[in-house]
């Protein structure tokens, strides 16, 4: 397994103060030079946490792998072929939620998602959409050509007890699997930390 981190909050915490620090670029390279392979940082539309220019500075400094997760927007996408992350995840972004609440749903955008991974690959940069552990949403991902897919952990990460853990785990499983068997990367991601990473025994 390969570990990327987000630094989103890192960068929650420093708005919050409304000074430079907690820097999260600074971060990044912490990650880095302890063994994360890769750096995840969201853009939101109303830049709650990460800025414009936290992503211009990431960019020129993360040494492993960008992961710029975002939005499909005109606003977004703009920023995102400019900046030329290896890698751009697609996630359904609300104003009012305090952090993504659940998978993206491809099936109902999947012509909006279709022109703009086009473009993304034409610029080299590869494409992961956010989903929810379901077939119908992963069979979506592959139709309009997404390189991988992010399975949304979050019902896994708030089980709340092992029983709930387990069928969480399972799920996730058998989307993982099937969205390998259908040529697609696998990241999953939201809500894991240094206990849940490993199930419950």
């Amino acid at each position: 397994m390969r570990l990327a981190i987000n630094i989103d909050h890192i960068a929650t915490l420093r708005n919050a103060r409304g000074g430079a620090e907690p820097d999260p670029v600074k971060a990044a390279r912490i990650c880095e030079a302890a063994g994360a392979e890769g750096i995840v940082c969201h853009l939101r539309e109303d830049r709650r946490h990460i800025r414009d220019e936290d992503v211009r500075l990431l960019r020129q400094t993360v040494t492993t792998k960008l992961d710029l997760e975002m939005a499909a927007t005109d606003e977004i996408v703009k920023i995102a072929i400019a900046t030329l992350p290896e890698l751009a995840t697609f996630v359904p972004e609300r104003r009012q939620e305090l952090t993504t609440e659940g998978g993206l749903d491809v099936i109902a955008n999947k012509r909006r998602l279709e022109d703009v991974i086009k473009t993304f690959h034409q610029h080299n940069i590869l494409v992961s959409l956010f989903v929810n552990p379901e077939q119908a949403q992963i069979e979506a991902s592959k139709e309009v050509q997404a390189d991988m897919i992010e399975i949304h952990t979050g019902e896994y990460a708030d089980a709340r007890n092992e029983r709930e853990q387990h069928e969480q785990l399972l799920r996730i499983q058998r989307a993982a699997k099937l969205a390998k068997s259908m040529g697609l990367g696998v990241n999953g991601g939201h809500g894991l930390n240094y206990v849940n990473v490993v199930p419950r025994t």
